[in-house]
């Protein structure tokens, strides 16, 4: 069996949680010039130090959501 972009992960560096929906986290990414997006939860990885509300550290994404928002 292969693998897709959806399963394959992306560390997009440090971020910092801003809001949190049922659905999705706010994210204040430091490595790409303090720059703010909704990252859904589905496609954040299990190893993300960031995951949830007052979490800071690596964010780890689907290789997918990574490329939809240009972070690679």
């Amino acid at each position: 069996m292969g693998y897709n972009d959806h399963e394959l992960e992306q560390d997009i560096g440090t971020a910092k949680v801003l809001r949190v929906t049922d659905k999705a986290l706010l994210v204040k990414l430091e490595d790409h010039g303090d720059r703010e997006v909704w990252i859904p939860k589905s496609q954040i990885h299990d190893d993300s130090e960031v995951y949830a509300a007052d979490t800071e550290g690596v964010l780890i994404v689907t290789s997918w959501m990574a490329n939809k928002l240009e972070l690679t």
